[in-house]
Formats: C-alpha cells, structure tokens, sequence
C-alpha cells in the first residue's frame, strides 16, 4: 500500500508561479446564484450532493425525515488479482503479437481479459451514515456552497444541517440546529448491501460487495460513538468512526475513515482525530477550512453569460479540490464518490489510462490547480519503479511503462488488451508531465520530475519500436481506442494514427524538454524519433483514416484518431493548408457520420477539440448538448443521453468524472489558448485572447488564467468585441499574442510592442505586467 498524508504542508510541486504580480482585477470567488441547489427528495447516492478533501468523500441525500452520508475514502482498494498473479509476466506483449501474427485472436483476448473478469482488484466503498429526525420532519433541499464547500440540508421546520470535509484536517463535521435527529446510524458496506441490493448490481457494475467474501465487519459503540473496523484483503483493515456531541444549541458529528495505512491502530488513531475535531468545535475547525478554500478559488476566475455552462464550470473546478489534492490519491473514474447501492463500482473505479484519467488532469493547468494537478502526477511519480519492472516484464524493455487500465497500486487489470495493455497510454499520460511543465513554467519540475519519468516512457517505445522496409519506426500491434471494441478487428495495421500521434507528441515533448535543459545531444534523438514515425494516415482529400488502410465508417465515441488535432495539436490551422485540409475533412466526416455512438464525454471532448481550431459556435453547440443531456441533477457526468432526446444511442446511467472536465476545459479553450503551431519548438506559444467564443456569449471575461510559459492572462468582452486585457510574465522573454480585435489597435501600457502579421511582440521580465485597452 502506499502512504496517504493529504495534511502535510510539504510541496512537492517546486516553484508555482510564487511571487508574479497581482493583477488589478482579482479572481472572484463562486457567486451564491451559482451554488448546486438540490430540491429534495434525493433518493440515490448518484444524484447527492458530493463533499470532500482529497482523502475522503461524502455523497449528501435523502428524503423526508432520513438523511444520508455515503463515505468513501481514496485509497481503499481491494488489489488482490483474479487468476494468475502476476500474469503479465507469462502472457507478454510479445507472445501476444506473435499469435495475432497467427491470428490466434481469441487466446490472446483471454490471456488479457481474464484479469479483468473478477470482481477484484477494485475500488471499496467505505458505507454510509443515516440519520433519523423526528416524525414531521421533512428535508426541503440540500446545497453545496461552492465558495467554502459547505453543504447544508435544510427542512421545512426551518431547522438546518450543515457539514463540511475539512480542508486542514483527515475529518468531517456536522452541525445541527433546531431539531436533534432521534437516532445516528452507523452502515458498513454489506449492511448497505443487506438494505438495498438485489441481484449483483446494474450495467457495468463490479459486482456487489458480498463477492468479496470479507469477514463481518467488527461493531462497536460506546455512548456517543460508534465504528465499525472491517478486515479487507492483504492485511488492510480500515476503521470507520462517528461521534456525536450535543449541546442546547447544536448537536455536533465528527467522523472519519483511518486505516493501517495511517498506523497500526486505526481505532485509537480515529477517536484520536475525531476527539479533536469535537473539542475544536464547528467554527473553529471551520475557519481554516474556508481559508484553504477562499486561496483555491483566488487561483482563478471565469465568466461567462450562460448560466448552465457556469454553474457546470464552477463545480467541476469544485471538483478538483474536493477529490484531488496534492498528498492525497489521485481521482479514478468516480473520484472520491464511491457508488453506495451494495455494489462495487462501474468498472472497478480503476484508473483509466486510454482517456479517463488523462482528461480528468486536462482542465487544472488553465485555470492554475497546479496542487491539485499534481495529485495524479506524483501517483506516477511515485509508482516508478513498478512501471519499470512492468515494462521489462511485459514489454521487454527498458524505461518505464504505466498500464492502460490499472489499479491503486499500478498493476495492470487487463480486459480489452487492445486498450489495456497499449503501450502508447504511457505516452498519453507523459503528456500531462509535458503540459504541468508548459504550463508552471518550473524548470525545477522539469529536471526533476518531467523529462525522467517522460524520457524512461520514451525509451520503453524505443525498445519496441522497429523500422520496417521503408526505414519507418512500427509497433508490433496497433489499436485506436476502443475502435472496434475487443474484437479481432480492433488490431489495426501498426501504426494505427492514434498510435502515431501519441508516439509524435511524446518525442516531440521530449524534444522540447530535453533542448530547454541543454542536453542537445538528447534533443536530436528525440527528434530523429518523432521524424521516423513518418506522416499521418489520411485518405486523398485530408481525412484521417484510422491506420494505412482503414476508415472510420460508422459513428463512434472515442476521438482516437482525430486526437492529433486534440488535445495534441500536432495538427493545427495555423500551421498551412495540408494541416488545414486535415481538420476540415476530418470534421466534416465526423459529424457525416453523427452522434449515434457517442457518449457524454465525445460531446465534451468535441467541444474542446472544436474551439481549439476556433469554431466557438460548434464548440458551445457539442458543450450545451453535454450539460443539458450528459449530466445529473448534482452535475456528475454520465455516460448515455439522460433526456432520451436523440442525442445518443446510449441512455445508460453508470457515472464517470472526465466528461465533466473535458467540459470546463471547453471553456478554457473558448475563453484562451496559448499552444505553438510547431510543437516541439522553444519559446514559440501563442497567447490567443477569445480565440472562439460564439455569438451568445457576447459579454464575458476572466481572470488570472494561465497560459503556456507561466503567464497570468485576464481579460474582458463586451458586445462581442474584446474590450481590455493584461498578462504578467512567467517567463522572461518574447510574449507574443494574436491579433484577433477586427482592426481595433490596442492601447498599451509599455513602450516597444511591434507587430508582424497578426502577431504582436513584446520582451517582458518575469513578473512584469502587460496591460491593453482596446
């Protein structure tokens, strides 16, 4: 198991940006109108209100005179194999390639499906709180107040409740007034499944938590506590603790979640902390928590005149600092909101390398959640060595390798091995190094952390990279997620585009790095890699087929081999007409072949990838599709079309977090970009201010949102026409910002700006400010 402190105050993400100029129009904190607002009743755990601190997470709900809390803490996993332990190293990416030669497809899918098959590993729920109030009681609404993650449940007696994680603290408290509840109950996860399950669970569920065959968790009770401590697998135990105090105006609850992760005595460590918490008291443990909070939303601001894209926004930003902290484990498929119906969680809650976890760290560099960002980056980080040994084992390599589909711990969980076992989701996932670099313009981070973990990636595909007769650098097999899903078909002609522009991106990267820190020699290898690879694969008039031979016919919900264009722009329309010709015949056999297959996040992901080539109208369109038909009361997103409008063939419920973050990332995208259109270049990045913003968002601006190099950007619109902007320095050096104000010459606050093109330039030192008025 690997250690969890979310509370220590070391930061292992070096130099954010500390000591840059602050701007004159500061980042505002969430408005009050935009608060989540839930009318009650809720009667299921994924439509609740969701709270939490990184480490642990609550889910809000209930009905009339119930209210719930669903718990869940980050690292409680069950990582116990199904099969063969270790079976990677005996079912290897060579022997698979060798019988797809023979087109022994079948063997190769149970070689690489069968991990996946059981019911574990997976992620574990950790039960929930009910609380009783008396007869006539009737909860009203629930909301979360984004501004200092505080829910409050509301009742119709006028009697409240309200309850925080704490941000400085491995607890949560709840206050009640008005009323005291007549009971609090205590539910471990087989009670919850005794209550409610029937059957083994819905579509693509892992099972019910009776599969995993624990012993009855260990109750206990003393005359305001009460626990449970339920033995897992491999000598995990964790503890579940709730305390009540009350007193003539409030009856105060602390709970918490500690396991042998934390101490060899999880009970004595939770009354511990718990005891703590009751003796501080709501207020004062509160304060520090609104503290930490008010600092997250200070990062950054955006505004935009649509409400429903608003609120979406704000609490997918919420979301980032409610599940994913610096120390603390990093956000899998539902984050730190475990499903609580008696089941385990849609596809184990496991940690999704094809897209999921990529796109879930796609929306934090923008808006400056470098800390939280830097939750997911440090799990790799930390899980080298593994990735190593897995990629000499399965890969026969050197350098390091993280599995398309893994648990906690980092083994890889296998199914669909065309995705699962890619080696090219490592080069996926070096690309949020790369971008964490780009973007904090921390070249500490960059030395220390970044070019390692992204060079050992490279030289892993290196190692299985062969030239074939045409001198071109070829994978032994090829996929294009999830194209084709599992069967024989989904083994494309290596290297399939998606293949491709992973393996490009990555070598280009490294390119940049390595040339940003003098290793020149480096650079070149790099270089010569990314050129070997050769062209994309696209039919006569531009568009990108699948691999050399195939074309995507039928609609599909994963933007594979398109993903050049994003989030990769490798393709770009700045970049001449080849590239141009590429995006627009791409596009448009895109949307020729409609939305049938698509799920919530596609829409999202379209959203983001449309905006990036300046189409703000078709960027809003794919957006407002998402949050009208792709998302839940609470504002979780899920899979198939809620509303059955026709937007999708999928009306399935199963709820992921990416989708949502792809969907605030498409506000960056519309509001500022600031990529090079030759990737792999130093010091070439763009600062595009409104680079696509549709009609209908005629008034709108932002504040101290980041742009590449480090760079503070804010902004303002109004009537559609771009009115001010400023940007402090990052980096000392050439800022250079696209003209795009329809004629209008900016006012500028310093001598020296020149202008080539549509572009303008200017040198700036770090930390000075740049001011337009237009």
């Amino acid at each position: 198991m690997y250690k969890t402190n979310i509370f220590k105050t070391s930061f292992l993400v070096l130099n954010i940006c500390v000591g840059l100029t602050v701007n004159a129009q500061q980042a505002k904190l969430p408005e009050q109108a935009y608060n989540l607002v839930l009318k009650a009743p809720v009667n299921t755990w994924d439509e609740a209100l969701p709270l939490g601190n990184g480490l642990m997470g609550g889910l809000l709900w209930g009905e009339k005179n119930t209210i719930r809390l669903s718990l869940d803490r980050g690292d409680l996993w069950d990582e116990r194999t199904h099969g063969e332990k270790e079976w990677w190293k005996k079912y290897t990416y060579q022997k698979g390639a060798d019988l797809i030669a023979k087109k022994e497809y079948d063997k190769v899918n149970n070689w690489w499906d069968e991990a996946y098959n059981g019911v574990s590993p997976t992620k574990l729920p950790a039960g929930r709180i009910e609380l009783k109030f008396p007869d006539g009681e009737v909860v009203k609404e629930f909301e979360l107040m984004e501004a200092t993650a505080e829910g409050i449940t509301r009742f119709n007696s006028g009697a409240t409740m309200n309850a925080f994680y704490s941000a400085s603290a491995p607890v949560a408290l709840l206050s009640i007034k008005g009323i005291s509840p007549d009971a609090v109950q205590l539910f471990s996860p087989m009670d919850v499944y005794r209550k409610t399950i029937k059957g083994d669970g819905g579509p693509s569920s892992g099972g019910s938590v009776s599969k995993l065959g624990y012993p009855e968790a260990i109750k206990g009770k003393s005359a305001n506590a009460e626990w449970y401590i339920q033995e897992a697998a491999d000598g995990l135990k964790y503890c579940v603790y709730i305390e009540t105090k009350k007193t003539a105006k409030e009856s105060l609850i602390a709970l918490t979640i500690t396991s042998t992760v934390d101490g060899k005595d999880p009970l004595a460590l939770a009354r511990e902390r718990v005891s703590d918490a009751l003796n501080k008291g709501y207020r004062r443990m509160l304060k520090p928590h609104v503290k930490w909070w008010t600092a997250f939303w200070e990062k950054s601001s955006v505004s935009i005149p649509d409400t429903a894209v608003q609120k979406q926004y704000n609490l997918v930003q919420y979301f980032y600092g409610a599940a994913s902290r610096l120390n603390a484990p990093p956000m899998p498929l539902q984050g730190v909101w475990t499903a609580d119906n008696g089941t385990l969680p849609p596809w184990k809650g496991d940690y999704h390398n094809d897209l999921n976890t990529q796109m879930t760290y796609m929306a934090y560099q923008q808006s400056g959640r470098y800390e939280e960002g830097a939750s997911y980056l440090n799990f790799l980080w930390d899980r080298r060595d593994f990735f190593r040994d897995f990629a000499r084992d399965f890969y026969g390599t050197k350098g390091l390798a993280c599995p398309g589909v893994m648990s906690y711990s980092g083994q890889p969980l296998g199914g669909w091995g065309q995705y699962s076992m890619s080696p090219t989701m490592s080069a996926w996932s070096a690309h949020l190094f790369y971008l964490h670099w780009l973007y904090t313009a921390d070249d500490a981070f960059l030395e220390e952390k970044a070019y390692p973990w992204s060079s050992e990636v490279g030289e892993c595909m290196l190692g299985l990279l062969k030239k074939d007769s045409n001198g071109l650098l070829k994978l032994p097999l090829s996929s294009s997620p999830e194209i084709f899903d599992n069967s024989p078909k989904a083994w494309l002609e290596p290297n399939s585009n998606y293949d491709l522009m992973s393996l490009k991106m990555l070598f280009l990267s490294l390119k940049e790095m390595a040339a940003q820190m003098g290793k020149t020699t480096e650079a070149k290898k790099w270089s010569d890699a990314a050129i070997a690879l050769g062209d994309f694969h696209t039919k006569a008039d531009g568009t990108l087929l699948l691999d050399a031979k195939n074309e995507l016919t039928s609609s599909h919900r994963h933007l594979s081999n398109i993903m050049g264009i994003y989030p990769f722009n490798l393709i770009n329309n700045e970049s001449g007409k080849a590239d141009t010709q590429m995006i627009a015949a791409s596009l448009n056999n895109w949307d020729k072949l409609g939305t049938r297959q698509w799920v919530g996040y596609t829409f999202s992901w379209m959203s983001c990838l449309r905006a990036r080539v300046g189409d703000g109208e078709a960027a809003v369109k794919n957006l407002d599709i998402f949050v009208k038909a792709f998302v839940l009361r609470n504002g979780f997103h899920v899979n198939g079309d809620q509303t059955k409008s026709g937007y999708s063939g999928f009306t399935y419920r199963p709820f992921t977090l990416e989708g949502n973050f792809l969907a605030s990332q498409a506000v960056h995208e519309m509001l500022m970009q600031s990529w090079s259109a030759k990737p792999g270049e130093l010091n070439t990045g763009l600062i595009r201010v409104f680079p696509a913003m549709p009609k209908k968002w005629a008034d709108a601006s932002f504040t101290d949102l980041r742009a590449e190099g480090g760079h503070l950007v804010s902004a303002t619109r109004k009537n559609n026409k771009t009115t001010s902007f400023s940007i402090t320095a990052g980096r000392t050096g050439t800022l250079r910002i696209k003209d795009n104000f329809e004629g209008i010459v900016p006012e500028w606050n310093v001598k020296g700006v020149t202008k080539t093109a549509d572009v303008y330039e200017v040198k700036l030192r770090k930390g000075q400010k740049l001011k337009a008025s237009l």
